[in-house]
């Protein structure tokens, strides 16, 4: 991202009215973090809460993984031009391991597990900046889309019913420009 190449790049999404949908790992937020102070006109979306690593050296580090990803998520919400989609944990690479699981999680415990995530952003990031999103069919192997979005209404649920709609639907049609159909005449 910090690529001067890259960046000639990027700066044309504000010149057409472009966003830019981030998918990286925690390690890597700090890199978002300089690219959004760069280019504070362009809305980014963080995909997958910024990608928390459970696999390979970051195996069996949840916490050590969960405090540095607390200090780039926490710096990203500084700049407002960042939003952050809430989802995509259940995937092989966050280390939860439900895909071993000869029954699949349920919603209470996916719930347990993705709040102190969804909780942490939505508390930083503010929920008209937070959308829930699926990461299917990618997450079919470890979990069912019900499960899935059954944890997303538990975790709502301390929310106001104006939070609710915004993570559920209006930050995600105002971030993604999506208004009501038309009809071609």
């Amino acid at each position: 991202m910090s690529d001067a190449a890259f960046r000639r790049g990027f700066s044309c999404l504000e010149r057409f009215g472009l966003s830019f949908d981030a998918w990286l790992y925690h390690p890597q937020l700090f890199e978002l973090v300089d690219l959004a102070g760069a280019f504070p006109a362009t809305t980014i979306i963080l995909n997958h809460v910024g990608g928390p690593l459970g696999v390979g050296p970051y195996a069996d580090k949840r916490d050590e993984v969960f405090q540095a990803w607390r200090k780039g998520i926490t710096a990203l919400a500084d700049y407002p031009n960042v939003v952050v989609k809430l989802g995509g944990l259940g995937s092989e690479r966050s280390g939860f391991d439900w895909h071993r699981r000869t029954l699949p999680p349920t919603s209470s415990e996916i719930a347990e597990l993705l709040s102190p995530y969804f909780d942490f952003c939505i508390e930083k990031f503010g929920p008209h900046r937070c959308m829930f999103e699926s990461n299917f069919p990618v997450e079919k192997r470890a979990n069912s889309y019900v499960a899935v979005w059954n944890a997303f209404k538990r975790i709502a649920r301390r929310y106001s019913a104006d939070e609710r709609r915004a993570l559920f639907h209006d930050t995600a049609a105002r971030v993604y420009r999506i208004g009501p159909a038309r009809t071609l005449r």
